[in-house]
């Protein structure tokens, strides 16, 4: 692993520029959602943002139109 790693250093980074934004968005949303164990779990698990998108689109944005949702914009 450690040689395939190395001599594709070029997937490691491509790898990082994916999760991260996916990361970041997640944790900022649980935070500003106060979904204080959605946001531990975010920061341990490490899924390849696979459970970053998923709290994204099935549970942030459903939480954001309950919290918002009479309010105008």
């Amino acid at each position: 692993m450690e040689v395939f790693l190395q001599n594709n250093l070029w997937l490691l980074a491509l790898l990082m520029a994916w999760v991260l934004p996916w990361k970041g968005y997640a944790l900022w949303s649980a935070a500003r959602l106060r979904h204080k164990w959605w946001f531990v779990i975010l920061l341990v698990v490490n899924t390849v943002a696979i459970l970053d998108i998923i709290y994204i689109f099935f549970v942030a944005r459903p939480a954001k139109k309950k919290s918002f949702g009479g309010m105008n914009s």
